[in-house]
């Protein structure tokens, strides 16, 4: 085991991601029954989409953001768990979901569809990257150098 000194507040900041994950994945469930950006974004991208055709979309990224939510869940869990009992491989783990988690984020956020639109609106783009924020505090945290006593 290694005990890096780090490890109470880097997984303070992994909980923290951990919520921020739980809420974007929620978030274009919440969109769906309210405000349907995800919805009008995709109806503006192509105008020439049926009712049910845009639907289809909707859902078809819901279970793709799920999948990625999902999947993020148990990357935190996972790393906390490694942190908290000091796996000499945490540090290392933590940092590569960090780039392999901003990678994914910002690919939802950047990548145009076939309208030359991204395919999330900006919003729930935006919300997908919010726990690379806390990830990147979590790896900081982690490599920082102990202070001397």
């Amino acid at each position: 085991m290694v005990n890096t000194g780090h490890g109470r507040p880097a997984a303070g900041a992994m909980y923290a991601g951990l919520g921020l994950t739980v809420a974007a994945t929620i978030a274009p469930y919440l969109d769906r029954a309210t405000t349907h950006l995800l919805a009008d974004h995709i109806r503006a991208g192509y105008p020439t989409y049926t009712d049910a055709r845009v639907d289809s979309a909707v859902t078809t990224y819901l279970v793709l953001l799920t999948v990625v939510g999902a999947l993020g869940v148990l990357a935190w869990l996972g790393t906390i768990w490694a942190v908290r009992t000091g796996k000499r491989w945490a540090r290392p783990a933590a940092t590569a979901l960090f780039v392999l988690g901003t990678g994914v984020a910002l690919t939802a956020l950047l990548t145009k569809d076939t309208s030359g639109e991204t395919g999330l609106p900006p919003a729930l783009g935006w919300a997908g990257t919010a726990p690379c924020l806390a990830a990147l505090l979590a790896v900081m945290l982690l490599w920082r150098r102990p202070r001397p006593e």
